[in-house]
């Protein structure tokens, strides 16, 4: 009883200390809020003379995030295996992981030039690393049971990969990547902000110029297909299970 309340006592000072050490808006905070407000009022009556072009940047936002996820769920297999074996691999995986898909992003632009080329290599390389740690994981709890079958017959060790371990593991690989998909989706409707394609490059363009039905119109599409993403792979993650 007296940890907890000691560990209370220390949570309750850590948010007073936030809230004093945080510089709040004060008067500012009103026009922040109205401008929430316009925005809700252009979600409400959005510029359907847009919605052609808002489909076409939206398209190429679920592209980045596609080809972004096929590629990290390639590439995080070796990753995952050398994860699992070794404690390098996980190193090496929290130091990829540890860049936002933002500051890949604007690395990417330096490189690369604007596009969503430059999206899809932000959203590739972050992604490799969280899925290269959850496919370690799967592969740590693979049960040994098939392993130490094959081995008791005298099967050789390069068939213990294909028939052991990649079985158990190919449907927590699939279902994974197919849930990181959901979480690209997001991500890559925001990269355009910084200039690597996507929705959010006009939408940033919308929202300097106040346009709000046009703003209204492009966060309509995002919420709506935001919701149809996570529908359906929820419902694919349901098969593999």
């Amino acid at each position: 009883m007296k940890e907890r309340t000691f560990w209370l006592v220390v949570l309750g000072a850590l948010l007073i200390w936030s809230f004093l050490g945080l510089s709040w808006p004060g008067k500012t905070l009103a026009v922040g809020l109205s401008m929430a407000a316009k925005m809700v009022e252009g979600i409400l009556h959005p510029d359907w003379s847009f919605a052609g072009e808002t489909l076409r940047y939206l398209l190429e936002s679920l592209e980045m995030a596609f080809v972004g996820t096929a590629l990290s769920a390639l590439l995080a297999i070796p990753f995952g295996f050398w994860a699992a074996a070794h404690p390098i691999g996980k190193a090496f995986l929290a130091a990829v992981r540890t860049f936002p898909e933002l500051i890949l992003a604007i690395v990417f632009l330096v490189g690369l030039g604007p596009g969503p080329f430059a999206g899809v290599m932000a959203l590739a390389v972050h992604s490799t690393g969280m899925l290269g740690k959850l496919y370690g994981e799967a592969v740590e709890h693979v049960s040994p049971g098939p392993r130490e079958a094959l081995l008791a017959v005298g099967a050789p060790s390069t068939s213990l990969l294909w028939l052991a371990v990649l079985p158990q593991v190919l449907p927590a690989f699939l279902s994974l990547a197919i849930y990181r998909f959901e979480i690209n989706v997001r991500a890559a409707t925001v990269l355009g902000v910084v200039g690597a394609g996507g929705i959010g490059t006009p939408l940033l363009f919308s929202l300097q110029a106040y346009a709000w039905p046009k703003v209204g119109m492009m966060l309509l599409a995002i919420v709506v297909a935001v919701f149809a993403v996570d529908f359906l792979s929820a419902r694919a993650r349901q098969k593999l299970v």
